[in-house]
């Protein structure tokens, strides 16, 4: 449609107002469109609805679990995304080692080929770090995940490393809770907050087969309280980082 209409991808690009690099990714298959695209290549291409209706049948990676689609295409788009996690390492935060080592003993167990979607995938999401320099991100992470020592040694000691490159980025904050520590406001469990462009907040969390996502008000400040005090009962950055580097030298 884009060469129907007799523009350049650089022409297209500038009339839709996203990058040209950004729009070249969705022609050629490895990024999704966000909506405010679809509308704006609708009304720039003439399209009639054509390119909304098509939309509606992309489907994401085979290696992301069905009930996560959903909140993977709104990670794409965040202005700001907070991610806490007491079960294992955030995705975004995995290093290959880490992953594999954490799909290699999935139950039901998976065949090499679903390892390999699964490792794909998850690299794949990782790439938001380095693609959205204006985006927010925030993780806190227990540090008994770190001690448990997922995948041996080895793979420990690329982890911590891992995640102290990823923390120098300027739009990374990782926060480390302490395992003794005798307030924490995270004890129902997991939570992921997000802010779309149009500053509305989102929250998500996920069980052993099923998630939750809302939008509800009222549950969405409960989500941002708990992380609010969170944020400041983990370690701060740079504490963060001294006890991250005193357990690579244990490794």
């Amino acid at each position: 449609m884009r060469d129907k209409a007799g523009l350049t991808q650089e022409e297209y690009a500038l009339r839709v107002r996203y990058s040209t690099h950004f729009v070249g990714s969705i022609e050629q298959g490895r990024r999704f469109p966000p909506k405010e695209l679809i509308d704006r290549g609708e009304e720039v291409l003439a399209a009639d609805g054509v390119l909304r209706a098509a939309s509606r049948f992309l489907t994401r990676r085979a290696g992301l679990a069905s009930w996560f689609r959903q909140w993977a295409a709104i990670e794409e788009e965040a202005i700001s995304l907070y991610a806490y996690e007491c079960r294992l390492v955030p995705g975004m935060l995995q290093p290959e080692a880490y992953i594999r080592a954490v799909f290699e003993g999935s139950l039901p167990p998976l065949t090499e080929e679903q390892v390999e979607q699964q490792v794909a995938a998850r690299l794949e999401r990782q790439r938001l770090l380095a693609e959205r320099p204006n985006s927010a991100f925030s993780f806190i992470v227990e540090q008994s995940l770190l001690e448990r020592r997922t995948g041996g040694r080895e793979v420990t000691r690329i982890l911590v490393e891992h995640l102290l490159e990823t923390g120098r980025r300027r739009n990374v904050e990782i926060q480390l809770m302490p395992t003794r520590s005798e307030d924490h406001a995270g004890l129902d469990g997991p939570m992921y907050l997000a802010e779309t462009p149009d500053h509305q907040w989102l929250g998500y969390s996920e069980g052993q087969q099923y998630s939750s996502l809302t939008g509800e008000s009222k549950d969405v400040s409960a989500l941002l309280q708990r992380y609010g005090r969170m944020r400041a009962q983990a370690l701060g950055r740079a504490a963060t980082v001294d006890l991250l580097e005193r357990m690579r030298g244990e490794l």
